[in-house]
């Protein structure tokens, strides 16, 4: 795996950012209008995903990194779980929902195999860098 400099470079975070385009574009609509909660939870836990890799990165440490993607993962969780309940009130359509929903199992899925990589490896971490060990 080449090093990674900042967490604009992980591909887990660069998707959790078109997904979360992709949710806010959702929340514009008409129909999400009168729901002002479910509008802004929904964006919230979007960003949340994205946000939540950004600043495990920023953290610098291995440990403090994982415990952050797995917050992330979480939210992934829930953004599906909301897309169900957009779904269900006819929010978005169910092709729409199949994409997305899809979409997040995949990004899902990167976290995790993220979080095993750096789980097995040796990293510290660069706040442990000039530690011995």
């Amino acid at each position: 795996m080449p090093t990674v400099l900042k967490f604009e470079d992980l591909e887990i975070w660069r998707q959790a950012r078109v997904l979360s385009l992709q949710v806010f574009e959702f929340t514009q609509r008409e129909s999400f209008t009168k729901e002002y909660k479910f509008k802004d939870q929904i964006k919230s836990s979007a960003g949340s995903v994205m946000d939540n890799i950004a600043e495990g990165f920023e953290r610098a440490s291995r440990l403090e990194f994982v415990n952050f993607l797995g917050i992330a993962k979480g939210s992934c969780g829930e953004v599906r779980s909301q897309l169900y309940r957009a779904l269900d009130q006819k929010f978005i359509t169910e092709t729409e929902f199949n994409e997305v929903y899809t979409q997040y199992e995949g990004l899902s899925a990167g976290i995790a195999a993220f979080m095993n990589y750096l789980n097995k490896s040796g990293i510290k971490g660069q706040k442990f860098r000039d530690r011995l060990p």
